[in-house]
């Protein structure tokens, strides 16, 4: 058992078939304990990549509607959800003085950080953050988060 914060380009994978997807579904089974932390903003992102990929032809109209109802579901039940508060934007906006990030990835690392400082304060080992994009990563690693890249597996 371990946590993780996963950014939504993690997130996507358990739901559409690319590099790492069979290694994160197994990280996000329930069945391996592993507590699963995001922002809930990552609701937009991943509802972002499932309608780019239905715009590119690489999703099938069909399968749509029962994706983007399962990561709700998900999100409702499984996943740990920062919120998005005052000293939230407060934190990513220390993060964006400091590198060179988007927006949305910016939350993403100061969500991670904050979930860090709880797990810390309750006395549990550190969290790993999750993401593909390595500029994200490198950033990660900047405030000594553990980091892993999914797409490392294929």
């Amino acid at each position: 058992m371990a946590d993780y914060y996963v950014d939504s380009s993690v997130l996507v994978k358990r739901h559409v078939d690319e590099a790492g997807s069979a290694w994160f579904r197994a990280l996000a089974d329930p069945a391996a304990g592993n507590l699963i932390i995001t922002t809930r903003i990552s609701a937009i992102e991943v509802y972002s990549a499932l309608n780019r990929r239905l715009r590119e032809a690489r999703l099938d109209p069909a399968d749509y509607n029962q994706i983007a109802d399962d990561f709700g579901a998900l999100c409702a039940t499984e996943y740990e959800l920062i919120e998005l508060t005052p000293s939230l934007i407060a934190r990513t906006r220390a993060v964006l003085e400091r590198h060179p990030l988007r927006a949305y990835d910016a939350i993403q690392l100061a969500s991670a950080l904050v979930a860090g400082e709880a797990l810390a304060q309750a006395g549990l080992p550190p969290l790993t953050f999750l993401s593909a994009d390595d500029r994200l990563l490198n950033a990660a690693q900047a405030y000594g988060l553990m980091t892993d890249n999914p797409n490392r597996y294929p």
